[in-house]
């Protein structure tokens, strides 16, 4: 499944252009790409050079300030983070089925995260290359000129965020960074006002996901040659679908498929995922690199997100969203769709399922009820799985008789998806940079593969082992005295 370059044998013949930052993304990240002096592309890499360290400082922390805690690992998506703890935390108290008021809420919580974040992806970030094209002028390509040519979209686009992050606001206690769920439920559940302030939008927002479906639905037919061949690769999918096999962003089992769109494993209990998946360490990125223990690191990696998940489930629960995923697998033909710019296309589709679900929740009178938290007998693990934005979120917790956590592990959709990013990046290279002068949309290029999986890098960067580190004594006028450098595998070095 590897895309094929050739091999830079000796790099340091070649040229190297770096795309650094990687711009209209979530957190820092950059590009490195190897040319000889008739610019064929002999490499290129994706690099994730921020640092986080929570898996390591969550551990002596009591386990019930977890869930606030590791949302601050991002801006973006805390509430997925909020609630995929929470639901891992739900063992250690015991909480094996919780009240339908605190699982309403949670879901409602969960899809206000879904709404907001697919609009600010799609309108703010990925728009201004679609609308405008990869290579159009970079003053132009951004919100603003968004806003300036394609006024209602721009404004359709910033609404519905604040829909969802109104949502976020009722169940969580804030937009960014709440505290509603808890180990074992939620501490508070929506009033009639609030219900009833957020029904008074709720159709509007299915209304104007509709119209977005359409809108990027309408870019694929128009220009099919594009949207079907941009970055192209084939590989498995792997998600969390729900018991009935139906689209569940969040709670359900584990399925993959293979590229050709057969079973390769289904009603895989999440508790169990290390079995299923494992992790390779590259020295060239702080991301880990996950595949499928049994194809083995070279075959076995994977992309998750919403291009896995409409076609990894058997259906949509919301009507709208259902017809809208069959015209999606109709378009696709026989083989699955696996274009990156399809994201674009699967992402408005669960947009409009979270409209349509916020909307159908908001009618069900247990949102207001008063019964919110369950506890029972006390365990001392947890695994919480959710279907983030980006795709599926791992949380994995021990907690000792101290209530403190002593382990944490975080895998998290951009880390799933770390291999395909750079399939996808190494294949508009060879599309579009391969023999020819390198210019600012041509790079673009580089840029817009990326944006399409809707990387969060802040959220994925964690490593294992050592942190490279380099150190270096200098004297008063600036010259250098000795230095001392730590490799990723922990050597020493210096002089």
């Amino acid at each position: 499944m590897s895309a094929s370059l050739e091999t830079a044998a000796h790099p340091e013949n070649l040229r190297r252009v770096v795309i650094d930052p990687v711009s209209r993304v979530e957190g820092h990240g950059k590009v490195t790409i190897l040319l000889d002096d008739k610019n064929k592309v002999h490499q290129v890499r994706l690099h994730i050079v921020e640092f986080r360290g929570f898996e390591k400082f969550i551990q002596g922390r009591p386990y019930w300030e977890v869930p606030v805690m590791v949302q601050r690992l991002c801006g973006i998506c805390p509430v997925s983070h909020h609630l995929a703890a929470s639901k891992a935390l739900d063992a250690i108290v015991g909480a094996k089925h919780l009240t339908p008021t605190a699982d309403k809420n949670r879901r409602l919580m969960h899809y206000g995260q879904i709404l907001q974040s697919h609009a600010l992806h799609f309108f703010h970030l990925s728009s201004p290359d679609l609308l405008f094209g990869f290579d159009s002028d970079v003053s132009k390509r951004n919100i603003v000129g968004v806003a300036e040519k394609y006024p209602d979209t721009a404004r359709r686009g910033v609404l519905l965020r604040k829909f969802g992050q109104e949502v976020i606001r009722h169940t969580a206690g804030k937009r960014i960074h709440g505290t509603g769920a808890v180990p074992g439920g939620v501490n508070k559940s929506l009033t009639i006002g609030e219900r009833d302030e957020l029904l008074k939008d709720a159709y509007q927002m299915v209304a104007w996901s509709r119209d977005a479906v359409r809108l990027v639905k309408d870019m694929h037919h128009q220009n099919p040659e594009l949207y079907n061949s941009f970055g192209a690769f084939r590989s498995s999918f792997v998600s969390m679908v729900g018991f009935d096999g139906g689209l569940d962003l969040y709670h359900g089992h584990l399925r993959g498929r293979d590229e050709n769109g057969n079973i390769l494993f289904d009603g895989v209990d999440y508790n169990n995922y290390s079995e299923l998946i494992a992790e390779e360490v590259k020295n060239w990125s702080y991301m880990k690199f996950p595949y499928l223990r049994s194809q083995g690191a070279e075959n076995g990696w994977y992309r998750v997100g919403p291009l896995s998940r409409v076609q990894n489930c058997d259906f949509i629960s919301t009507p709208l969203a259902e017809v809208e995923r069959r015209d999606f697998v109709a378009y696709s033909g026989v083989m699955p769709m696996h274009a990156p710019l399809g994201y674009h296309w699967a992402r408005m589709i669960e947009m409009l399922h979270a409209a349509e679900m916020i909307k159908d929740l908001l009618h069900d009178d247990d949102i207001t009820g008063s019964d919110l938290l369950v506890t029972g007998e006390r365990g001392h693990e947890g695994v919480g799985v959710i279907e983030a934005p980006r795709g599926t979120l791992i949380h994995h917790y021990r907690v000792d008789e101290n209530d403190l956590v002593t382990m944490c592990n975080l895998i998290v959709s951009t880390t799933h998806n770390n291999q395909a990013m750079n399939e996808a990046v190494r294949r508009v290279a060879q599309q579009y940079l391969h023999g020819h002068e390198i210019t600012e949309g041509l790079l673009n290029h580089i840029e817009v593969a990326i944006r399409a999986f809707d990387p969060c890098l802040s959220c994925a960067t964690h490593a294992l082992g050592k942190m490279p580190l380099e150190i270096e004594v200098l004297d008063a006028g600036g010259s250098r005295l000795s230095s001392l450098s730590r490799s990723s595998d922990g050597r020493l070095g210096g002089c």
